[in-house]
């Protein structure tokens, strides 16, 4: 009896390993994180420290690192959005990364409505908050525990009938 409850474990133990190395080859290291996309991304953009080593802007302390802070992000969407007359109304969040030479790459766009769920935001909006985003120069290196890393950032706007409301975080 001890003997087929060793084999019955042992059985089960390896097969959880096999599960556990396929489910690591199928999903992210963590929710979120963006792998290169070659129908999407710029080939020529690279994180400095590799794919394994992409933290969250929050993970320093120091909150949003852009040159003129969140001011000089909200003027520029200011002067070059061109608003949209329609009914659309929700969020819209860009992520993307900033290397540690403070270039930006991967851009990745959620769209949702007022209660949360996905919903399709008209081009004219979309593509250009993607990139007026993609345009903005003044993010600034961060580091950690004294080395330069790369990071997640995101903006997130808030859209009513068209227009930009706010822009966070």
């Amino acid at each position: 009896m001890n003997k087929l409850l060793l084999l019955v474990c042992l059985l089960f133990f390896f097969n959880c390993k096999k599960n556990s190395e396929t489910i690591l080859k199928t999903y992210p290291r963590n929710i979120g994180d963006i792998s290169f996309d070659v129908t999407k991304d710029n080939v020529d953009f690279v994180p400095c420290n590799g794919d394994d080593k992409i933290y969250q802007y929050f993970n320093t302390g120091d909150g949003l690192d852009f040159k003129g802070e969140k001011y000089s992000i909200n003027n520029t969407f200011k002067e070059k959005y061109v608003s949209v007359n329609n009914n659309e109304s929700g969020l819209i969040r860009v992520r993307f990364i900033v290397n540690c030479k403070a270039q930006t790459g991967r851009f990745r766009i959620l769209q949702m409505d007022n209660q949360y769920k996905e919903k399709q935001f008209d081009p004219k909006i979309t593509n250009q908050l993607l990139e007026i985003t993609k345009n903005l120069s003044g993010w600034k290196i961060k580091k950690y525990h004294g080395s330069e890393i790369d990071y997640y950032q995101y903006l997130i706007f808030k859209i009513e009938k068209g227009q930009i409301i706010e822009i966070l975080p």
